[in-house]
């Protein structure tokens, strides 16, 4: 799986994992469970980063040791998107991703790859003209995460999800570093080609993909962070599009930080764990500001 398939598919993850779901069951914490947590501290201020998966199989006990107690201190939550209602979001995924009259999907694929693609929607019990009326990073994004809730991976098992939870049943205020439409932009001004090639990608990934993501998830639940980043960073394709979608990405977070980090309280932000890993990171770009993070799980 290229690198740029693996940054996409955790960002299909996040967007589908706000379609309607229902509240996993709390389970008790595994010892062999500790994703990695981070934190960034003053007198007066402390800000935990901890990274996220917005998919997991059922039954990982994840939340207990420091992530528990760092949450349990903390009096706001901030998550890359907010959980907003499943019928709009779906609505504005539509709307963004339909072609223009006459278009399809499919005519726009060279012969081979449609026939893979194709080949690609009956293996998943899929009718060819599934997606023929929307781009292609649709389709793409779509198929990238079907192959794991097949597999018993859930975005209602996402970290994500659970914590969102977790803040409104305390009542503590839970903010948003980025907006859903704005996470879709990011699918949505792929050049075409790029899209094509995403879902070619994916097309290709399909039989691999689900023990890839085993892999990354082991990696995170022992919270090894070095291995996670070779994982999910292994390739430096597309340099431009990684830019926009990654290092960008963590530069404004890192300066979001710094901004509250003048405000007193203590706060727990959750993002994908490839944003808190490898060159580029959250923490990497939170010390060229001068502010050092602080491993705490």
């Amino acid at each position: 799986m290229d690198r740029l398939l693996r940054l996409l598919t955790r960002l299909a993850a996040a967007l589908l994992a706000l379609m309607p779901i229902a509240t996993p069951a709390e389970k008790p914490p595994s010892a062999a469970v500790r994703p990695a947590l981070w934190k960034v501290a003053d007198q007066d201020t402390t800000i935990y980063l901890f990274g996220t998966v917005h998919v997991l199989p059922t039954g990982v006990a994840w939340y207990g040791g420091k992530v528990a107690e760092a949450f349990d201190r903390s009096g706001e939550l901030v998550t890359e998107i907010l959980d907003t209602d499943g019928s709009a979001n779906r609505g504005a995924m539509i709307r963004r991703a339909a072609l223009p009259q006459g278009q399809t999907l499919r005519a726009m694929l060279p012969e081979e790859e449609r026939a893979r693609y194709e080949a690609a929607l009956a293996g998943l019990g899929l009718p060819p003209q599934s997606f023929d009326a929307y781009e292609p990073w649709l389709a793409a994004m779509i198929l990238s995460v079907t192959p794991l809730t097949r597999a018993g991976f859930a975005p209602d098992n996402g970290v994500d999800v659970a914590l969102g939870a977790k803040a409104k049943a305390r009542g503590i205020r839970h903010e948003g570093l980025e907006t859903y439409e704005y996470q879709l932009g990011l699918f949505d001004s792929l050049p075409l080609e790029t899209q094509k090639h995403y879902l070619a990608q994916v097309v290709k990934g399909l039989p691999t993909v689900g023990e890839e993501i085993k892999a990354m998830i082991g990696a995170w639940e022992r919270g090894d962070a070095d291995t996670l980043a070779r994982l999910m960073n292994a390739d430096e394709d597309y340099p431009g599009m990684f830019e926009a979608l990654l290092t960008n990405r963590n530069k404004a977070w890192a300066a979001w930080i710094q901004d509250r980090m003048k405000q007193p309280g203590t706060v727990f932000v959750a993002v994908g764990a490839g944003h808190l890993a490898g060159p580029g990171s959250v923490q990497e770009q939170l010390a060229a500001r001068g502010l050092a993070s602080q491993r705490v799980q």
